[in-house]
């Protein structure tokens, strides 16, 4: 059996014990401790004028109430601004517990402790809160008027002025031949994970140390929050992240209030505690994404080729700003997708509203950012009576720019330097694939049965990878066994699986032998975190190199039993031999015996490692000097800067004008990550984001009324695609290794979802030949859309139907 394994379509390890129902989820532990329920506030804006427990304190097995007055030392003060930035001028963040004011429904306010959740439910309905209603602030352009105020610190409502630029936009706009300007819109959605989040901590108070697990996507930074507000010392809190079903963000986001009050309850009652958010609590507690309007300004020659652009973003924070700007930074450098524009500017205003949070969703910003630069390519090539692939094609950066410097500043505080790709090679790909130039003869055919078709094209630049860092480790046992580790977690990526490929192929040894731990910091305790597609960029490659640190060693060992130079071993199947020479040979698990010195023999193998089997040299120490016992090594990936996956998309679409039902009935993806790890999981992780793509273009949306209540707080309500709705998607793979990085990889996780609004807008505008300018688009809304004689109808309509053809 190969161990050469970069490269190949291994199936996903982790499914099986997954699949037999064998996962061990957050609320598979702790079956006997207590449960933690929370009161929640039922007003969008309100101040707190009471809290009564009185009736809450007959209910028989409860244990206690904590309101924001039981709070003491850090646990008082608000909660972190967790990536600050200069230009967030007024971050607010809530408390643990709310502080006198709730700023969106879902905000908590009691927390009940009870000897089962059933109880603690009980109890928290029995508290009665007052409240003084304030006025409420929903949405983008209720929060420019200004005229009430989410916090009221901030007259303006504006938490943030986010400003990037290269070269002088007006002057360029006014030399520009042609210029347009339009606005368009992005509404609210969510991660909405299969698993909600859940926290159990467990005391001992022997030894003043705390167990967390928490269903999170950065177990290490928990620890790191953990500790700080409740003043422990950071070695003796140990935080694990269980399988986790699900994140795509949400999870991200650290320490959230209940990962707090829980461990806090254990710490005071000295009783494991537990809390398993359920799903009504995660639509109106968790967070969203997405929400932006863009006003658009773009100069162009006669040719299609875009001399400046001038990008307005309002940008939906919601409440508070616990993750910063993360999410419209990205917005901001991404936009600018694998075009060149010779003169950019952005400026995005990042407003507090009266509902949920906003942090990173499933491509974190750059689904907002794509569609701003896609639409804009599709309104040049509508205004010039040009092909859309063709203005896209006369824009993008070729393959001999790269590295390709943007003159902007990432999300990691590293410039935006394209590290390597091949645009036009992508979208000749996309093409070829969709059938882009025989899209008229599927429009006749779908005509024949009374059907409108359209097509629609996106492509994107992904920044992946962002630092500072990640590590690895990996030891090989006497058994022969080889573990791995890393302090970043997985929520269903096939890290188990892509891992072990990485450390079979660089150090010789059968996948089977191979364990991968993740999430735990009793194995590893310095990582970041899962997210921005940086996974196997960045613990992949410091996995990588601890493996190379390990057969740098094991080759150091065995050469002394096998009387050869380092130089001429290998190792293959777990064997170190003497190249060319099979029979001149040593296992890896002796070797791993071996670079342990013994004094005593525990067992067979170890005889091989005592001090009378291997009395070594007099003049040397059993442990060399600067080395170490074990056949192991710890390692760490810290790049200059981010790597960038790209990729093209195209979707066609029939649309019913009897129902206006869209229906979606080709997707086809171009995807570039650099060196493919396992093309099966890439395949897989481009699926499900295409689905969640589909999803945003289509179904998903938070519909909050004007006094901030979520309207559709349930999956009854709340729309997304079942496997009928998502299309068959053809998939090729272009690969421009990076320069950046051992293994030459970029990310993939997030491909996916990013282009899939904009190109599923760009189908249905060619096909009912009116303007989109909000997504997503229900049949209802696209009905009234091509029913309004004032809405814009597309050049393109008029010359391929005549203008009056969609009156």
């Amino acid at each position: 059996m190969t161990t050469k394994l970069f490269g190949e379509p291994v199936r996903r390890r982790e499914d099986a014990r997954l699949i037999i129902g064998k996962g061990r989820y957050l609320d598979d532990i702790g079956h006997h401790a207590l449960a933690a329920a929370f009161v929640r506030s039922p007003h969008a804006h309100a101040r707190i004028t009471d809290i009564d427990v009185e009736a809450a304190l007959d209910v028989e097995g409860l244990v206690a109430i904590y309101t924001y007055e039981d709070l003491h030392g850090p646990m008082a003060e608000p909660l972190p601004v967790l990536i600050p930035h200069p230009q967030l001028h007024s971050p607010r963040t809530g408390y643990p517990l709310a502080n006198g004011i709730v700023n969106h429904v879902g905000e908590p306010i009691a927390m009940v402790v009870a000897i089962d959740r059933y109880i603690a439910e009980d109890a928290a309905e029995r508290i009665a809160v007052s409240y003084e209603e304030l006025p409420v602030v929903v949405g983008v352009d209720a929060a420019r008027e200004a005229a009430h105020w989410v916090h009221e610190d901030v007259p303006s409502n504006v938490a943030a002025h986010h400003h990037q630029e290269t070269g002088d936009v007006e002057p360029a706009l006014a030399a520009s031949p042609h210029t347009l300007s339009f606005t368009q819109y992005i509404e609210r959605s969510a991660c909405t994970p299969m698993e909600g989040k859940g926290v159990h901590a467990r005391w001992d108070p022997d030894d003043g140390s705390l167990r967390v697990y928490t269903s999170t996507q950065a177990s290490t930074s928990v620890r790191a929050a953990i500790a700080a507000k409740l003043q422990l010392s950071l070695d003796k809190v140990e935080v694990i992240a269980p399988d986790v079903g699900g994140g795509f963000g949400v999870k991200i986001v650290h320490p959230w209030p209940e990962e707090l009050l829980v461990p806090m309850a254990a710490i005071a009652l000295q009783q494991e505690v537990k809390w398993a958010e359920d799903r009504r609590e995660h639509f109106i507690s968790s967070a969203h994404e997405r929400q932006q309007k863009q006003e658009i300004t773009v100069g162009f020659t006669d040719e299609g080729r875009i001399t400046a652009l001038d990008v307005h973003i309002w940008h939906d924070n919601g409440a508070y700003t616990p993750y910063g700007i993360i999410v419209p930074i990205v917005t901001a450098t991404q936009l600018v997708g694998p075009y060149v524009l010779p003169v950019y500017r952005v400026i995005v205003e990042s407003v507090y509203t009266n509902t949920v949070i906003v942090t990173p969703y499933r491509g974190a910003g750059r689904p907002q950012g794509c569609y701003a630069m896609e639409r804009t390519m599709d309104r040049i090539a509508d205004e010039l009576g040009l092909d859309r692939a063709l203005v896209r094609e006369r824009n993008l950066i070729q393959p001999d720019q790269f590295p390709y410097d943007h003159h902007l500043t990432f999300q990691d505080g590293r410039p935006v330097i394209y590290d390597s790709g091949d645009y036009p090679g992508l979208m000749a790909k996309l093409k070829t694939l969709v059938g882009w130039d025989d899209v008229e003869t599927l429009r006749a055919e779908a005509s024949s049965r009374g059907k409108q078709l359209g097509i629609g094209m996106a492509l994107y630049v992904e920044g992946t990878g962002p630092g500072p860092y990640e590590g690895g480790h990996v030891q090989v046992l006497g058994s022969g066994k080889v573990l791995v580790s890393t302090g970043l977690t997985s929520q269903g990526q096939g890290h188990e699986t892509v891992f072990a490929q990485i450390v079979a192929s660089e150090l010789g040894v059968p996948i089977e032998d191979i364990e991968v731990t993740t999430g735990d910091t009793r194995r590893f305790g310095y990582a970041v975190g899962t997210f921005a597609s940086r996974a196997a960029v960045m613990s992949g490659n410091a996995i990588a190199l601890a493996a190379r640190g390990v057969k740098e060693k094991a080759l150091r060992i065995a050469a002394d039993v096998l009387e050869a130079s380092p130089d001429d071993l290998e190792i293959d199947n777990g064997v170190v031999q003497v190249k060319g020479v099979p029979g001149s040979s040593v296992p890896l698990r002796t070797v791993a015996v071996l670079s342990n010195p013994l004094r005593y023999a525990f067992d067979e193998a170890a005889k091989q490692a005592t001090q009378f089997a291997i009395p070594g040299s007099d003049d040397k120490p059993p442990v060399a000097v600067g080395d170490a016992p074990g056949l192991e090594h710890r390692d760490y990936y810290s790049p200059i800067r981010s790597t960038f996956a790209s990729g093209a998309h195209a979707a066609i679409v029939e649309i019913d004008p009897q129902t206006w039902e869209i229906d979606v009935v080709k997707y086809a993806v171009v995807h570039d990550c650099g060196n493919v790890v396992n093309p099966m999981i890439v395949e897989g992780q481009v699926h499900g984001g295409v689905a969640q793509g589909v999803g945003g273009a289509l179904y998903e949306r938070m519909a909050y009324d004007k006094d901030g209540q979520l309207q559709n707080a349930s999956f009854m309500d709340f729309l997304m695609p079942y496997a009928s709705e998502v299309p068959e998607i053809d998939i090729d793979h272009q690969q421009t290794p990076s320069p950046l990085n051992p293994l030459g990889i970029k990310g993939a996780g997030e491909a996916g979802v990013i282009p899939g609004t904009a190109a599923i807008a760009s189908a249905i505008e060619d096909a009912v030949g009116r303007r989109i300018a909000a997504m997503p688009i229900s049949p209802t809304e696209l009905y009234d859309l091509v029913r309004n004689p004032e809405s814009e109808l597309t050049a393109t309509a008029g010359r391929r139907a005549g203008t009056g053809a969609m009156a």
